[in-house]
C-alpha cells in the first residue's frame, strides 16, 4: 500500500464547516437519499464525511458553505 488513509467521519457540523474554510479543502459533494444527507469535503490529505439525518439542517448547512467552494451534486 501507498500509505492510503480512509476518509474520516466529523461529528459536528461547525467542525466540518471549519475544515470547509481550510485552504486545503477543494470541493464539497452532496449526496442525498431517502434516509441521510452527505457532505464529503476533499482535502489534500483525507476525505472528510458529515452525514445529516435531518433535511433542514442539511439546507442550512448547505447555505453556509464558503462562497468560493466547489460544490457537486
Amino acid at each position: 500500500m501507498l500509505g492510503l488513509q480512509m476518509p474520516a467521519e466529523v461529528k459536528g457540523i461547525k467542525e466540518f464547516l471549519e475544515i470547509t474554510r481550510r485552504k486545503d479543502a477543494k470541493s464539497v459533494r452532496i449526496h442525498k437519499n431517502r434516509e441521510n444527507v452527505k457532505f464529503k469535503v476533499r482535502c489534500s490529505r483525507l476525505l472528510y464525511t458529515l452525514v445529516l439525518r435531518d433535511n433542514q439542517k442539511a439546507d442550512m448547512l448547505k447555505k453556509a458553505l464558503p462562497k468560493g467552494m466547489v460544490i457537486e451534486s
